[in-house]
Order: C-alpha cells, then sequence, then structure tokens
C-alpha cells in the first residue's frame, strides 16, 4: 500500500517549502515545453466582401471569401481516422464579426437527433457541431460555441490545464442551423465585443467539433488529436489574416426589475397561510470594454436568485461538505483563472452582495482576474476538519477581494492567487500562494499549488465553538504528476494541508492532513465488438494526520469502458479503511457507474451505486447498505423533454444489542421542458425529498422523518443571455413524523431584464 513506505518525519517549514516551490515554478516559467506533434499549416481567412445573413443556408455571397477546411478526423471511437461521413466548414469575418459556416453530411437525415432544447443543455445524446477558440492563442483556454440542428445555443469555456468544461459563462452570439436532403448545416456568428483578444491583427487558435451520436458516439475534429497527450488546445490549428479588428470602447448595461409574492403559515408548517409578504427589487449589471483585451464588470444590487433550484443531494452519513456548481454570471468572465488545483475559490460563499466590481484581461502577456464585493451574510462557512466538516452560519457582513495571475510559456504556465475576506467586527481570513503547470513534452505533466493562510476567527462562540475570536496560520500543498500514453497512464498526488489552514472564500472541507493518491490504468481499443475502449486500473490512497497516523486508506482496482450507444460504464471492488473518532474501520463494496444512450426517444440512462459494507458514523460500526441513484432523459416528441433523477441509501446497523434499519433516504427530481422555440420554454419541476430514522439505534436524538415536497412552474422568454423575461410559481410542502405533507409556503414571481449595448 501506498502508506508502507511512508516517512514519520515532518514535511520541511512553510518557508522551506515556499522557496522550493517557487524555484521549480521559475524553472517551469522558463523551460516551458511545447507539443510535440507538427504544427497544422495556419488557416489563412480574410475580410469577407459580401453578406452574410445567419440563416442557415450557406449560399450567401460572403461565404465565397471564407476560409474551407475539408480535412476532418475521427477521434472516437476511431483513432484519428477517416470518418465515414463528410464535414466541412467555412471561417471568415467583418468589421464586427467571426464567421463559422459547418455543413455535417449524413446518408440517413431521419436519423439525425435533432430535439428542440433549452440552451446549454446540447449533450452528447444529440447532432451538434461548433468550435473551440482560444483567442489569446496560448493554450490555456477556449470558449466554446455549439449549436446543434434547430439552432439552440451551447456554450461556456474549456480549461485545458485540467479539461474542465464549464458551460455555466453565456455569451452574446448569433446562430441558425437547417437540416437538409444530405444532412444538416449551421451558421455562427460572433461579435468581436464577445471575444478577448490582444491588439488588432490578432493569432487565433482554432478546433472545429462535431458529435453525431448513432451506433457508437462518433466525434469528428479538424484536427488529428494524439491519444495519450496531455493537452487538447495544443492541437488546434493557428488562424491568421485577421486585421484592423474592432480595439475600442464597448459597452453593454442590463438593469432588473424582479417582484415576489409569498404565503407563509402563520405559526408552524400546517397551519393556514396568512402571512404574506411582498418584495420588489431593482439593480443594474453593466460591462465595460475599454479595449477587446480587457472586461470591467459592475453590479450593483445583484439579483443572484436562481431561477432553477440546485438538485437535492443526500446529505445524510456524510462528513463532509457536499459542493453545488456556480451558475451566477457575474463570476463567469474569466472563469478558467480561478479553477486551481486547490478549491481555494468557491463563489458561491459570496452569498448577497450589496455591490461587485471586476476586472479581467492581460497586461504584458499577464493574464489577470481582480474581484471585489460587500457581501450581507446570511450565508454559511465552512469548518474543515481532519475527519469531518461542519458549518457556522454568516451572520456579518464581509468584503472579499479575490485576485488571480497567470503567465503562459510554452504550454507552460505559472500563477499566483490571493483571496482576502474582511468579516465585519475586524475577523479575517487571507490566502496567498503560486502554482505552475509544466509541461515535459506531450506525455508529462507537472503540476503544484503552494497556499499560506492567515486568520483571526470572529469572536462569536455563539455560532461556533472554534470561533472565539483567536489567531490561525497553515499551509495547503498540492503536488500531482501525470505520464499518459496511448496504451498506459500514471498519476500521482500529493497533498499536505495543516491544521490551521482556512479558505473561507473557497470550498476546503478537510484540513489537517497528508494524503498519496496512484492511478494505473491500461487502455486497450478493440477494432470490433460492442466496446470501443476497455480500461483496467488500479487506485491506491491513504490520507494520515499530522502526527503519521492513518486517517483513511483505500484500494480500487476495477475496469472502466466505453462501447455503442455512447456507453460509459466502470465496476469497481472497493476495500476502505477509515478512522472515525480513534476507531480504524474497514469495509469492503462494489461500486458501479453506467449510462448509455439508446435510441432519440431514450435519449439518456444512467444508473450508479454502492453497496455492501456501509461506515455508520453515528454508532462507529460498520454496517450493510446501499447508495443506489438512476437518471434518464426521455423525449416523446422533438419539444418535450422529460428528465428523472432519483437517489436511495439506507444503512442497517446495531447498537446495544438492537438491530435493524439505521436509516433511508431518498431524493427523487421530475424536470419536465416544453421548448417553444430557440428563445421561449415552459418549465415544470417537482423534487421530493424523504428521510426516515431509527432513533432507537441513534446515540443522540434523531427527527423520526424529515423531508419534503417542492414544485414549481416556469415561463421564460430570452431574446439574449441578459435580455429575459420569467414567470413563475413555486409550492412548498415538509414532512411530519407521521408522513403527513404539511404546508411550507407558495410563491409567486416575475423578473425582466433588458440589455442595452454600445
Amino acid at each position: 500500500m501506498a502508506g508502507e513506505d511512508r516517512k514519520t518525519t515532518s514535511l520541511p517549514s512553510r518557508r522551506r517549502l515556499f522557496s522550493a516551490l517557487t524555484t521549480v515554478l521559475l524553472l517551469a516559467g522558463g523551460f516551458g515545453a511545447r507539443a510535440q506533434t507538427p504544427e497544422a499549416p495556419p488557416l489563412r481567412i480574410q475580410r469577407i466582401q459580401g453578406p452574410i445573413a445567419v440563416d442557415g443556408d450557406l449560399s450567401d455571397p460572403g461565404w465565397r471569401d471564407a476560409a474551407e477546411i475539408s480535412d476532418f478526423y475521427e477521434t472516437n471511437p476511431g483513432d484519428n481516422v477517416r470518418p465515414a461521413v463528410a464535414t466541412r466548414a467555412w471561417v471568415a469575418y467583418d468589421d464586427r464579426y467571426f464567421y463559422i459556416a459547418v455543413r455535417c453530411d449524413d446518408p440517413d437525415p431521419a436519423s439525425i437527433r435533432a430535439p428542440y432544447v433549452d440552451r446549454d443543455t446540447v449533450a452528447s445524446d444529440q447532432d451538434f457541431c461548433g468550435i473551440m477558440l482560444d483567442t489569446r492563442g496560448d493554450g490555456r483556454a477556449a470558449l466554446e460555441f455549439f449549436v446543434n440542428p434547430r439552432g439552440i445555443h451551447d456554450d461556456g469555456v474549456i480549461n485545458d490545464a485540467n479539461g474542465n468544461e464549464n458551460f455555466s459563462p453565456d455569451f452574446f452570439w448569433d446562430s441558425a442551423a437547417r437540416i437538409t436532403e444530405t444532412g444538416w448545416q449551421a451558421e455562427l456568428r460572433i461579435p468581436f465585443s464577445s471575444l478577448r483578444y490582444s491588439g488588432s491583427s490578432p493569432v487565433f487558435r482554432l478546433l472545429v467539433y462535431r458529435n453525431r451520436p448513432r451506433e457508437f458516439r462518433y466525434q469528428y475534429f479538424s484536427r488529428p488529436l494524439p491519444r495519450g497527450s496531455n493537452c487538447l488546445l495544443c492541437h488546434a490549428q493557428q488562424v491568421m489574416g485577421l486585421e484592423n479588428l474592432p480595439t475600442g470602447s464597448h459597452w453593454v448595461a442590463a438593469p432588473f426589475l424582479a417582484a415576489r409574492r409569498e404565503w407563509r403559515p402563520v405559526g408552524d408548517p400546517g397551519t393556514p397561510l396568512g402571512r404574506r409578504t411582498t418584495g420588489r427589487d431593482g439593480g443594474l449589471d453593466v460591462k465595460w470594454l475599454p479595449n477587446a483585451d480587457h472586461a470591467v464588470d459592475f453590479t450593483l444590487n445583484p439579483d443572484f436568485s436562481q431561477v432553477e433550484s440546485d438538485t437535492a443531494q443526500i446529505s445524510v452519513n456524510r462528513r463532509f461538505a457536499l459542493f453545488y456548481p456556480e451558475k451566477r454570471p457575474f463570476f463567469m468572465e474569466g472563469v478558467d483563472l480561478l479553477d486551481t488545483p486547490i478549491d481555494a475559490v468557491y463563489t458561491r460563499t459570496i452569498t448577497d452582495p450589496r455591490w461587485g466590481v471586476r476586472s479581467t484581461g492581460k497586461v504584458a502577456g499577464t493574464e489577470y482576474t481582480v474581484l471585489a464585493a460587500e457581501d450581507q451574510g446570511g450565508g454559511s462557512v465552512i469548518l474543515p476538519g481532519a475527519q469531518s466538516s461542519s458549518f457556522a452560519r454568516q451572520d456579518f457582513e464581509t468584503t472579499d477581494v479575490i485576485a488571480r495571475l497567470r503567465r503562459s510559456s510554452g504550454t507552460s504556465f505559472w500563477g499566483l492567487l490571493f483571496t482576502g475576506r474582511e468579516n465585519g467586527g475586524g475577523s479575517f481570513n487571507r490566502v496567498f500562494g503560486p502554482d505552475f503547470q509544466w509541461r515535459l513534452g506531450e506525455q508529462d505533466t507537472l503540476a503544484a499549488q503552494l497556499l499560506l493562510s492567515q486568520s483571526q476567527t470572529p469572536d462569536r462562540p455563539d455560532l461556533a465553538a472554534e470561533w472565539d475570536g483567536g489567531d490561525l496560520q497553515g499551509h495547503a500543498l498540492h503536488v500531482k504528476y501525470v505520464h499518459e500514453t496511448r496504451s498506459h497512464y500514471e498519476a500521482l498526488r500529493l497533498e499536505d494541508l495543516s491544521e490551521g489552514f482556512r479558505a473561507d472564500a473557497g470550498f476546503v472541507p478537510r484540513v489537517g492532513y497528508r494524503r498519496a493518491r496512484l492511478d494505473t490504468g491500461w487502455n486497450f481499443y478493440p477494432q470490433e465488438g460492442f466496446f470501443s475502449r476497455v480500461t483496467p486500473e488500479i487506485v491506491l490512497q491513504t490520507f494520515w494526520d499530522r502526527k503519521g497516523g492513518i486517517l483513511e486508506s483505500h484500494v480500487w482496482p476495477g475496469v472502466y469502458a466505453q462501447g455503442k450507444h455512447s456507453l460509459f460504464a466502470s465496476l469497481y471492488a472497493n476495500r476502505d479503511t477509515e478512522r472515525v473518532g480513534g476507531v480504524l474501520l474497514r469495509r469492503s463494496q462494489v461500486y458501479f457507474e453506467a449510462s448509455l444512450s439508446p435510441s432519440p426517444v431514450l435519449s439518456r440512462i444512467s444508473g450508479y451505486g454502492e453497496a455492501g459494507g456501509q461506515f455508520d458514523y453515528a454508532n462507529v460500526r460498520v454496517g450493510r447498505g446501499a447508495f443506489l441513484g438512476t437518471s434518464a432523459t426521455v423525449r416523446p416528441g422533438q419539444h418535450l423533454t422529460l428528465q428523472f433523477n432519483a437517489e436511495r441509501q439506507w444503512l442497517n446497523s446495531e447498537r446495544a444489542g438492537w438491530r435493524g434499519r439505521l436509516f433511508t433516504a431518498q431524493t427523487a427530481r421530475l424536470k419536465a421542458v416544453y421548448v417553444l422555440s430557440s428563445r421561449a420554454f415552459l418549465r415544470a419541476i417537482v423534487q421530493f425529498q424523504d428521510l426516515r430514522q431509527n432513533g432507537d439505534l441513534y446515540p443522540y436524538p434523531v427527527p423520526a422523518r424529515s423531508g419534503g415536497l417542492s414544485s414549481s412552474l416556469l415561463f421564460a422568454y430570452r431574446l439574449n443571455w441578459q435580455t429575459v423575461f420569467y414567470a413563475g410559481a413555486g409550492d412548498d410542502q415538509v414532512f411530519d413524523p407521521s408522513g403527513r405533507r404539511l404546508n411550507a409556503g407558495r410563491q409567486v414571481f416575475f423578473k425582466v431584464s433588458y440589455a442595452i449595448s454600445r
């Protein structure tokens, strides 16, 4: 096991850690290796002379001046082979826009999967095409603009440092698509004001992509992508010929108005809904582009309410906080800059800002973002520990500052991060440190991040016992080395987080530990049969406390596979050890996960779970149980989508000679979306949560039953992502101990926002 040859001596001091990491960082900045795959000849484009109307018709005169891309490569399931169907793309520009057209031939147009869906829900079970556009040309990140055959948008950002795709950001752009007798085709028109680039004659990097789900999920790219390469954007093709692009000032202002009426019980849940409150609100979001390479965002009394609730997660019998993704527009500019190995920035900790201002851009080759906001509080702060985390109520105002720098050198980069949270009453939390990623050729990557924190906790023992006004100092170190080839891979992660480290503006639920993790696997690519890839692998992982004692150890041998009907599946036999209090508990279980896309009607079905030994943290023993989840996406027609998610967890245990079911927890969610057009939809959501616990088997009092039922109805019209109208209603009910549903509240609301630009 990974822990058998560990050293018991302490790690170097923070000063020595900082010095060593800074030395490696400087080396990485000076010797960043470039990809070894031969560079493609640049794609030279020119300014069009004729007009282009974005209507899905590629016969406009402007397309005659466009540069053509006719070579595409099937990267999945084939290994950069010639696709069975042809794809062609054209690229051009004029004074204001960047244009892309894609023609997707198909011998059976009736098989094209082209449902009407909401924005940003274009997924792998649908036909779609588009581009990854690196407008800075440094291979760090790219904007993604995808469209399905109905012209539905899907946009986001891909971070090449870790492969993460974030589809929360939205951009201003136009598209149109149409199905033809020979396949389908699409046009994309992207304003230069939606892009960030340096100078009036920048060099972009471009990948054109097509997704075609049939017997297999076929993926086509405009450039070959070697299997085992540690980068994606390094294989993108340079786009040259852009001249005299707009570099002047541009701004967008989006004022909003919102109103809400709520009815609440006059007493406990179940009493008449006699309390009525009415709320009216307004605010303003402004984005100013002083030039094409900088963006300044300002928000006043922003509307950070969520139009769609977070999907429920089962939290019973969990020791650490659950993560929920950020969805709010103000935090989306340059979102890849804040995506670092240690989650020191989690913007959902900024709960209710009174105002916010942010600047993002590139100066002298260095990318940056600086954000400041005044938060009125009301949320929660994670209180991390070595064996569990808890929450404290943020019952005070805070001022938050987040700053990030990143500078590239070849395909490598180095960066700096600072977060500061000044609390009402004089307490604070400040985090600072460097990070880097060094690509040693195409197959080896070394990445590291070191953060130092200094904190003075609030003097609020009424909110949390550890908030006694004391001082805390600590560090967090993350190192990762990856070697990847076509046939095998190895990844080694090392972490060291001291007890005093805090990142109140981030998501760090665990401190006071050291961790080592090794992943290794072997890739096989069958040429025939049901599977297109099979990967046996094993994961070894151990956590130690600061004195060298084991907190956790895991041995996870298993196999991962891809196959027909967009199959993704994995099966693992887990052997886990965890320390609970002072006791080491051991369990054996099976973990599985599978997802496939059988047909256009049953477009996606998946299941996941674990069964066997389960840790009973309440009684500090091992019981038997399971955690199971399933989801399905059904499209009875082209306009209607039904999405169902459900999870169920149970645990059988014993206490003082009594045996039985300790708890049963379940969630279920049904979302129905009827898309009227690419701009309007009607959506209904029903969500159910239920937790039943056996008080005789717990060492402390617990409610016999808790949970509830919520439902909502929403109509939305969106001219673009900031010109919107929403109107909806919701109803909330909770369960009493006998299982009766009690009224907990009702709401109606509307919101209107209108984007004004120049």
